[in-house]
C-alpha cells in the first residue's frame, strides 16, 4: 500500500474534523458562520494512534479567514497532517501540509494547495477549479456534506482524473470518552470503490448524536493495521474584523482581510492589533500571595515591537520585582521573556531565568514554526502547531472566544489549546462560566471564571482558575493555584522604548 495513500486518508479523517467547525460552540455570541457551515476561527486538534501506539502523530485544522479568490467569495482552510516517533521512522512517513479555498455558499474546492514536507525538498501541487468546476466533492467538501447529513448519504467524490460514489450508512451507538469530552456517538460506515481500491479494509467514522454532529472519532483499518485519528482539543480565536480582501494572486492565492501594511524601512512599536485586547506598553502588576500571606509582586509587560532575527516580533516579560525573604519560591530577579508572533502571539522563542527551587526551570526554547518542533539545546520535541509557552498563552486567553456554553451537560464551547511546559506540550482545557462579582484589591469588580485544566494531575488537583475583566480589555484580575493566588493591584501603559 503506497504512503501517499496513508497521507490521503489521515487527511481524510483529519478533514472530518472541519466539518465540524460549522456546529462546534454554536453558543458563541455572533459567530462568524459561513453559508456552508464553516465557523471561522476555530482551529481543531487530533491525536493519531497506529495499532497499540497511541501519540504516534498529530491533526490539525484551523478556518483562517474568508475573502476574495479572484473575483470569487471564498474562505481559507488549513490543514497539518504528521507522524512521529516510530510510525514515522519505521512505517509511514508522513508530514503534510495542505491550504483549501472553498466555495462559503456549497463548500465546494476553488483552489487546493498540498504541500509534503517529509522529503528532502519540499514537494508542492496546486489544483485550480476557478476555471473549470471539479466534476465533484473534494475529500474537505464531502465530510462538510457527511456532517450536515449526520453521517448518512451517497456523494460523489472527485480525486485525481476520477470520481467515485461514497456511501456512508450509520450504524450502532457508541459512547466515547476523549481529551476533548465524553460523546454519544452513532457509528458510520464509509463504502466507496476508491476505499477498496487503494487497499482500505474499513473506515468508520464516529458522529456525536447532537445537532453538530462532531466527528469525535475516525478509524481507518488497513492490512498492516488500524489507524485511528480522536478529537484531542478545541479552541477558538475571535476572527478579525472583515474588511476588503486583496487581489488573487495565482497560482496560489490568500483570501484574507486586507494585510495590514508592513512599514519601509521597518518602524519599532507600531500599534498592535486592537483584536488582541491589550497594547503595547501595557504594565500589569501582581501582588502573589499564599493564603493571606504575601510573598512577592509580579509584573506582566508588553514591552516592545522589534524586528529581530528576520521577523517582527513583540516581546512579553514577566519578572519578580520584589520577593519576601524566605517565600521558598520566588527570587527578586525572576523572569521570563518571550518573542512572539505580534498577530497571533504564537511564539518564536521563550527565556526562562529563575533561581532557588525554580532553576531547574530555566532554559531557553525555540519554536520551529515550519515543523511545530520546540528545540531546547540539542532537544527537539515534536508538539502541535501553534503551540503556546505559559507567558503567551496568559496574554493570548484575552482574545479566545470564551463564551460558557448554555448546556453544561455539553460544554460544546470548551476551549483547548497546546501550551509547552517543562519538556513536552499540554492540551489546556478552559472552562469559562457567566460574569460573577469578585473582590480584587479591595474592589467588587465584574469578572468571568475561567477553569483550566491541564491534563496533568499533580497540576489539575490544584484547580488552576482565571478570572477575566469583562470589559474589552479582557484584564486577567485573579489567578488561583492551591492556596497561591496573584491579585492585580495596579495596570498602567508605559511608552515602548
Amino acid at each position: 500500500m503506497r504512503i501517499d495513500l496513508i497521507q490521503k486518508f489521515i487527511l481524510m479523517l483529519a478533514a472530518v474534523a472541519a466539518a465540524t467547525l460549522s456546529t462546534f460552540g454554536q453558543d458563541a455570541a455572533k459567530p462568524d458562520v459561513t453559508p456552508s457551515g464553516i465557523r471561522i476561527g476555530e482551529r481543531l486538534t487530533y491525536n493519531i494512534s497506529f495499532q497499540k501506539y497511541d501519540n504516534v502523530g498529530f491533526a490539525e485544522l484551523f478556518a483562517v479567514s474568508r475573502g476574495k479568490l479572484g473575483d470569487a467569495d471564498a474562505i481559507e482552510l488549513r490543514m497539518r497532517i504528521k507522524t512521529t516517533g516510530l510510525l514515522s521512522a519505521a512505517f509511514y512517513q508522513i508530514d503534510e501540509s495542505r491550504t483549501t479555498f472553498a466555495n462559503p455558499e456549497t463548500g465546494a474546492p476553488l483552489l487546493v494547495k498540498r504541500q509534503d514536507n517529509s522529503g528532502l525538498a519540499i514537494k508542492e501541487t496546486v489544483s485550480n477549479y476557478t476555471n473549470s468546476p471539479s466534476p465533484g466533492l473534494d475529500l474537505l467538501a464531502l465530510i462538510y456534506r457527511a456532517r450536515a447529513s449526520a453521517g448518512a448519504g451517497s456523494f460523489v467524490l472527485a480525486e485525481g482524473d476520477r470520481s467515485y460514489s461514497v456511501t456512508l450508512q450509520p450504524t450502532t451507538s457508541e459512547r466515547l470518552k476523549t481529551e476533548a469530552g465524553e460523546f454519544d456517538t452513532t457509528i458510520s460506515n464509509v463504502q466507496s470503490e476508491y476505499l477498496a481500491q487503494h487497499g482500505i479494509l474499513l473506515m468508520r467514522v464516529n458522529f456525536s448524536t447532537d445537532e453538530s454532529h462532531l466527528p469525535v472519532m475516525a478509524r481507518l483499518k488497513t492490512a498492516k493495521g488500524e489507524f485511528k485519528l480522536i478529537l484531542s482539543g478545541v479552541y477558538n480565536v475571535e476572527p478579525e474584523v472583515e474588511t476588503t480582501p486583496t487581489p488573487a494572486v495565482i497560482p496560489t492565492p490568500r483570501p484574507a482581510n486586507t494585510p495590514r501594511p508592513t512599514p519601509t524601512p521597518y518602524i519599532d512599536n507600531e500599534p498592535l492589533a486592537p483584536e488582541l485586547g491589550f497594547a503595547l506598553g501595557e504594565k500589569l502588576t501582581y501582588r502573589v500571595s499564599d493564603g493571606s500571606r504575601p510573598i512577592a509582586t509580579l509584573v506582566l509587560n508588553a514591552k516592545e515591537r522589534k524586528f529581530i532575527s528576520q521577523a517582527d516580533s513583540l516581546l512579553l516579560q514577566a519578572s519578580v520585582v520584589n520577593a519576601v525573604q524566605g517565600n521558598g519560591i520566588f527570587s527578586g530577579g525572576d523572569n521570563i521573556v518571550a518573542r512572539v508572533d505580534p498577530e497571533t502571539l504564537a511564539p518564536f522563542e521563550v527565556t526562562t531565568r529563575l533561581s532557588g527551587p525554580l532553576s531547574v526551570l530555566s532554559k531557553t526554547l525555540r519554536f520551529d514554526r515550519r515543523t511545530g518542533a520546540v528545540i531546547a539545546g540539542s532537544e527537539r520535541v515534536d508538539s502541535p502547531m501553534g503551540t503556546h509557552t505559559l507567558l503567551s498563552f496568559l496574554y493570548a486567553v484575552r482574545s479566545f472566544n470564551l463564551n460558557p456554553s448554555r448546556d453544561a451537560r455539553n460544554p460544546v464551547n470548551d476551549t483547548r489549546v497546546a501550551v509547552f511546559l517543562t519538556d513536552r506540550a499540554s492540551i489546556f482545557m478552559l472552562r469559562p462560566f457567566e460574569p460573577e462579582t469578585i473582590t480584587v484589591n479591595g474592589q467588587k469588580l465584574q469578572a468571568q471564571k475561567v477553569a483550566i485544566r491541564t491534563n496533568i494531575p499533580q497540576l489539575d488537583s490544584l484547580g488552576l482558575t482565571v478570572w477575566l475583566s469583562t470589559d474589552q480589555a479582557r484584564l486577567p484580575l485573579m489567578f488561583k493555584l492551591g492556596s497561591y493566588q496573584a491579585e492585580l493591584i495596579a495596570s498602567s501603559k508605559d511608552p515602548a522604548k
